[in-house]
């Protein structure tokens, strides 16, 4: 979501990064040209003007005009300013001791809300923490089949009211439900409409006069823009929200909600849907968020995908044959590049990692389809073909070709590469560590 804005402000940063000395006509020059930047990535314009103020501030103090490296001092000021623009420290979840925590999760049709109930309750599962669905959006029968479905596919349970029921008396018999069945915390998913109206606000306002609960989350689609923005001043003057939750953060919008709800609101933005599947929802850290936008990278992210996302056992066993055996087939290659596909699209991946958003990838961008072509070419593969590359000669490339549609000249590149692949290999043999990196492969285009 943050590319276009990240590649403009890392442009206008690179130039203070390259200068020994700054002086006050430079820093003001270049406050003018991020103020374009957050303008034309839709930042909320008195948003755009009172962090720029933050900004110049600290840049024209004593501190940056008496550094060593006067243009990192600027870059650190952004980043630590951009982090309080997204919120004030690591956002929370007022947990309560007498369980259940109630979320009430609120929103406009469309936004992601019965999506986002069941993203929530994923991460809550994966945390310890033993939650409750309760469908009370008994407008639309399909929203309760569709919490039915997902909860069925996370294994959580879910608390169903009957379409056209009364929504707070489902909401209320989901409390007891959820105390009764030792549920730590209660999800509970509420109507939406097209648009803002009286009798939605009237109803969610029923909801949580009956609940109280902890948490009241609007579920915001990024991709609107300012229009997010509108729409969380309308939900938390009715309802006093505690937080949003921004959805479809993987998409092409420029990036304005994210940086303009809570300088708008005050209200913070609690959690990231960052894809489509169940396990695509991130805490919303500033301090990591910020890193993202100047390209600084995320590591704790990059490491919790990982962790979600990799076979455990099926990465001790690789490990072992690479780093014990000094062995790595084509066989072993397959298995670690559907481990890394199952973490994400690899350009999402690749802006976790710090600087590497400034790697000029060959083609100017990754291509998705690269690793489909590799898996297809090494699946056309006999079992002793993958085991011993070597004895590929050329009416067996040719059959590989056949077989995975890709050219022969394709199945070369990969066979040339992967040898010398198995060449780092067996250098890291003896080596501690994680599993080694894979050099030489180009998912670019």
């Amino acid at each position: 979501m943050f590319e276009e804005l990240s590649d403009k402000l890392d442009g206008v940063l690179s130039r203070f990064r390259q200068r020994g000395v700054l002086t006050e006509p430079m820093i003001r020059e270049g406050l003018r040209e991020i103020r374009r930047v957050l303008l034309e990535a839709d930042v909320n314009f008195k948003v755009t003007r009172e962090f720029l103020g933050r900004v110049q501030e600290r840049a024209l103090g004593e501190d940056v005009v008496k550094s060593v490296s006067p243009g990192q001092q600027i870059v650190k000021i952004v980043h630590d300013e951009l982090a309080g623009l997204l919120g004030d420290g690591k956002p929370s979840i007022s947990w309560v001791s007498s369980p259940p925590t109630i979320l009430m999760v609120v929103g406009l049709q469309g936004s992601g809300k019965t999506t986002t109930s069941a993203k929530l309750a994923r991460l809550f599962a994966r945390e310890g923490r033993k939650p409750m669905l309760a469908a009370c959006d008994l407008q639309r029968p399909a929203a309760i089949e569709q919490l039915q479905t997902l909860g069925r596919q996370i294994e959580v349970p879910v608390h169903s009211g009957t379409f056209g029921g009364d929504p707070v008396e489902t909401a209320r018999a989901a409390v007891e439900a959820a105390r009764d069945q030792g549920r730590s915390v209660l999800i509970v998913d509420t109507a939406g409409r097209l648009q803002i109206d009286e009798a939605l606000m009237a109803e969610l306002g029923r909801i949580r006069d009956a609940l109280g609960p902890q948490e009241i989350l609007l579920v915001a689609d990024a991709m609107t823009g300012q229009e997010a923005v509108r729409i969380a001043e309308g939900f938390d003057e009715a309802l006093d929200l505690t937080g949003v939750v921004l959805t479809k953060m993987d998409g092409d919008a420029r990036g304005g909600a994210a940086l303009s709800i809570r300088g708008v609101t005050g209200k913070p933005i609690k959690f990231v849907g960052v894809g489509e599947t169940v396990d695509d929802l991130d805490t919303a850290d500033p301090e990591r968020l910020a890193g993202r936008i100047l390209q600084m990278g995320d590591v704790v992210g990059l490491v919790e995908r990982a962790q979600r996302s990799m076979d455990v056992e099926e990465q001790a066993k690789l490990q072992e044959k690479v780093l014990g055996k000094g062995r790595f087939t084509l066989e072993d290659f397959l298995t670690a590049m559907r481990q890394i596909q199952r973490m994400g699209p690899l350009d999402q991946l690749l802006k976790l990692i710090p600087g590497a958003g400034r790697l000029k990838i060959p083609g100017g961008q990754v291509d998705p389809k690269r690793m489909k072509h590799v898996e297809a070419i090494i699946l056309s593969m006999t079992p002793l073909e993958r085991e011993n590359p070597k004895i590929i000669n050329g009416s067996r490339r040719a059959r590989i070709a056949k077989g995975s549609g890709r050219p022969v000249s394709e199945i070369n590149r990969l066979l040339k590469q992967f040898k010398e692949m198995q060449k780092f290999m067996k250098q890291m043999k003896g080596f501690g560590g994680g599993m080694p990196g894979m050099p030489g492969m180009p998912f670019g285009r």
